[in-house]
């Protein structure tokens, strides 16, 4: 107990100041935000907890979980940016811990520790859990269910050992209350994004299922004599027809499915129903379908897009992902131990990339919920060379140590140049030092052969810059826009102003102007 409390502690000095520290002080930052935000407003000032609406049009983007949460937080907060943003904050630290939990299930404490202290120090995390999007409600949701799913179906360290080999190999929850826990969660992440709320999890669950059930080689079988077939049959060996109705069957899909429909299915029909399927449509089919098989609003990029995006995504852990990879590959096809534990969260990470890879609408964010994954094996590797040291993590250290270097030289160049021209205000540019100075401990730390000490600066070097950056660096930069100090001027010299844009349109203005906002173009005033 006294560890866990130790750990907590570790835990919420890093993930607090991130994620809350002037979490109202930035203004919603233009489009998503503030089209989130605002349709929450609408549904309340309308008591209507049913039909999205964003400046008094249908809003088909995004089910209506967030929604209904950020309309609990405006009740005991009042409208504005932190009570937009409070769940996004409090989800996001809920997953770090739940984090810290499968870590702590999976492999040992230190690990859970290391993977929390990653995720909640990373770049695109962190931005989910300060933003009033969906992002962060979602990955709670899907983290939620899987880690549910570890807590059923891998036993305490200190029972595997009396565990049977049987036990050990069902790797399903054998408790019908936690299957139904899980798929529950499944369904409150439908409620925050619809279907890949539980197709990707699931998906998950079962590409684990199908590798770590499938039978061993019959040695006296010859191989196939053609590389190329005897490859062929050892990647779709798992989902030989009778293998694979086998694993999906174990999974009770009848009470999967059960489950999630009695929890999202009704708000679906509801507004359903009071739109006469119009809501339904343009989400289902613009949103779902469309942006799988379009780029939709010049989203775009290659089928490689997120194994770049990951880099600045999971900076500065992303410095350790192709030696962190490389040791969970060796686990896995050596079979070592915790092998099962390994496939699992290689799956996790590799099958969310792969999905969203697949369609043609591409963001940054789509892999977030992927985040907790990529943490878990980064605390795997950083705990693995805590424990013994090797060539190859003194490589990638040093690797690691310089490119912050760089990162940071760069980065406030850039701040300060970019400050000065645009703002008038510089200083934001010093943002840089935060990973120049912890560069350069980190390599004397390595020099002096301090590798433990080199491990913890890189730690607290991502927890600081994350801090800096979003706590101190944002609300600077977010001073300089007045698109409330117009709507504050426009009411004070009318207390019901009639509002109306032409050519140009933002959603924060209807936000800040607490009011739809009608929006001409050339067309509009040819017909007037």
């Amino acid at each position: 107990m006294r560890q866990l409390l130790r750990h907590y502690g570790w835990i919420l000095l890093v993930a607090v100041p991130v994620f809350f520290v002037n979490l109202g002080a930035p203004k919603l930052w233009d489009r998503d935000e503030p089209r989130n935000a605002g349709c929450a407003v609408e549904m309340l000032e309308q008591d209507d907890w049913v039909v999205p609406m964003f400046n008094d049009e249908l809003r088909v983007h995004k089910p209506v979980l967030l929604y209904w949460f950020m309309m609990s937080a405006y009740a005991v907060f009042g409208v504005g940016e932190f009570a937009a943003r409070f769940w996004s904050a409090v989800f996001g630290l809920g997953t770090v811990l739940m984090t810290y939990h499968m870590g702590r299930r999976l492999f040992s404490p230190s690990v859970g520790l290391w993977s929390a202290i990653s995720l909640a120090s990373c770049l695109m995390f962190s931005v989910a859990a300060r933003a009033a999007t969906p992002d962060s409600v979602l990955v709670f949701f899907t983290t939620a269910a899987t880690a549910v799913y570890v807590l059923g179906a891998f036993p305490k360290r200190e029972e595997r050992r009396r565990a049977t080999d049987t036990k050990e190999k069902t790797y399903f929850p054998a408790s019908w209350p936690l299957v139904v826990l899980m798929y529950a969660l499944m369904g409150m992440a439908v409620l925050a994004k619809g279907p890949v709320g539980f197709l990707l999890p699931m998906a998950v669950i079962g590409m684990f299922l199908l590798i770590v059930r499938l039978p061993d080689v019959d040695p006296n079988v010859e191989p196939h004599r053609d590389p190329v077939l005897q490859f062929l049959r050892r990647l779709f060996r798992p989902f030989a027809p009778r293998h694979f109705l086998s694993v999906l069957w174990s999974m009770r899909p009848l009470t999967a499915t059960v489950v999630i429909l009695a929890v999202a299915l009704p708000w679906y029909v509801w507004v359903g129903l009071r739109t006469d399927g119009e809501w339904l449509r343009g989400f289902f089919l613009v949103h779902h379908f469309q942006r799988a098989t379009e780029s939709l609003e010049g989203h775009r990029g290659p089928f490689f897009y997120y194994l770049i995006a990951i880099i600045p995504s999971f900076f500065p852990w992303s410095l350790l992902l192709l030696p962190t990879l490389e040791q969970a590959v060796n686990r896995i096809r050596r079979r070592l131990t915790s092998y099962a534990p390994y496939v699992l969260i290689t799956c996790w990470a590799a099958l969310y990339i792969a999905a969203f890879s697949c369609a043609q609408t591409k963001l940054p964010n789509y892999i977030t919920p992927a985040m907790p994954a990529l943490a878990l094996l980064t605390g795997c590797f950083l705990d693995r060379v805590r424990r013994r040291w090797h060539g190859l993590a003194e490589y990638w250290f040093r690797f690691s140590f310089d490119t912050l270097v760089i990162a940071g030289v760069c980065l406030g160049t850039a701040g300060v140049i970019a400050g000065w021209v645009l703002l008038g205000d510089g200083w934001i540019g010093l943002v840089g030092i935060v990973p120049v100075v912890g560069g350069l401990i980190g390599r004397r730390y390595m020099s002096q052969a301090c590798h433990r000490d080199a491990i913890t600066t890189l730690a607290v070097t991502a927890a600081v810059f994350a801090f800096a950056l979003f706590a101190l660096a944002a609300p600077q930069v977010s001073r300089h826009r007045h698109c409330d100090t117009l709507f504050e001027a426009m009411y004070a010299r009318a207390s019901e102003p009639q509002i109306a844009t032409y050519g140009c349109f933002e959603s924060s203005w209807v936000f800040y102007a607490r009011r739809p906002i009608q929006e001409f173009h050339g067309g509009d005033l040819k017909r007037a």
